[in-house]
């Protein structure tokens, strides 16, 4: 069986139960997506004719399911729809890059300035659309409206075509777009508490980007408990703004930066072992603990059941697990 599928003023064929950004996309047509899982809210679209599922408004803003949004990824059909893209102005900002800085082999920090107030929060994700619709979410790493810009830390991966983009075609002052906010892997501290509960962050790779800007905003917040932030690599040069993390954890008595590498050698500036096993002996005393997991979804899984067995709260546990784009 099969339903009309509507889209810039065209009719397509759309089987019953396939998803409108697969339909699409069969059909030669670029819409931004990246995750294609509903996480990333790449893909969100206006339904203007028929309703959209509660699975594919799933994650959105109330203000955005109150507007007929999306996730294209997730709409399936039951029956015949009309699909457009967003209104820009209510989703999608656009920016200038303003600076782009190598942080490692293969890590870039990418500087965005608004042109358009985001309501963002450090922690959260964005979506970055290039001006051929392609399309990547990534971390805000630090304090938006402290700083006057959006940080975004960039991993390059071989044959990934953002990297590429960014490398290749990226300029000062281009313009290109962003989309969201979404995610709730940030720094909150309840009416009803106080704030010295305290706080364990642990990610590897770009993992770091959210949870160096949840603990900016932390200490900017004058959090009193302590702040342990554990950041996994394989071997050293996979690091990166080492310096900058001593520096703060200098600053501020109340944050310690621990650096662990799989391959190194004990004595060294960082810890030698599995960012796992250490973050699990950690937390064993430490069940009111606010725990902040970011990086590669079966590191990030393993580590939440971890700490749930060790005792913290699942409520306490705030996660960013990094998709594969498709």
């Amino acid at each position: 069986m099969s339903f009309n599928l509507a889209y810039d003023g065209e009719c397509y064929s759309i089987e019953d139960g396939a998803s409108v950004l697969d339909t699409l996309l069969d059909q030669g047509i670029e819409i931004p997506h990246s995750c294609k899982s509903g996480v990333c809210q790449s893909c969100m679209v206006e339904v203007v004719t028929g309703t959209p599922t509660e699975a594919s408004q799933t994650g959105l803003k109330a203000t955005f399911k109150a507007l007929n949004y999306a996730l294209s990824c997730c709409l399936v059909a039951k029956e015949d729809l009309g699909v457009s893209l967003p209104n820009a102005e209510d989703s999608e900002v656009p920016v200038s890059i303003i600076k782009m800085e190598v942080l490692n082999h293969n890590v870039l920090r990418l500087c965005l300035k608004t042109k358009k107030q985001l309501d963002t929060i450090p922690g959260q994700y964005l979506s970055l659309i290039t001006s051929d619709s392609l399309a990547r979410s990534y971390s805000v790493a630090n304090i938006p409206e402290v700083d006057g810009y959006i940080e975004l830390h960039i991993r390059i991966i071989p044959n990934g075509r953002l990297g590429a983009w960014l490398l290749n075609d990226a300029r000062l002052w281009m313009e290109v777009k962003l989309r969201g906010p979404a995610g709730e892997c940030f720094y909150v501290c309840e009416k009803d508490e106080e704030n010295d509960f305290p706080m364990v962050l642990a990610g590897t790779s770009t993992g770091l980007a959210p949870l160096y800007g949840i603990v900016r905003d932390a200490l900017a917040q004058g959090h009193k408990g302590s702040i342990d932030l554990f950041h996994g690599a394989l071997q050293p040069e996979d690091l990166y703004l080492v310096d900058e993390l001593y520096d703060l954890s200098q600053q501020h008595k109340n944050f310690s930066y621990i650096p662990c590498v799989m391959k190194g050698n004990d004595g060294d500036f960082y810890t030698c072992g599995d960012i796992q096993e250490l973050v699990a002996k950690h937390v064993v005393n430490k069940k009111d603990a606010r725990l902040y997991l970011c990086g590669a979804p079966d590191l990030v899984n393993a580590m939440k059941k971890t700490a749930f067995l060790s005792g913290i709260a699942s409520k306490h546990i705030f996660n960013d697990a990094f998709l594969p784009s498709k």
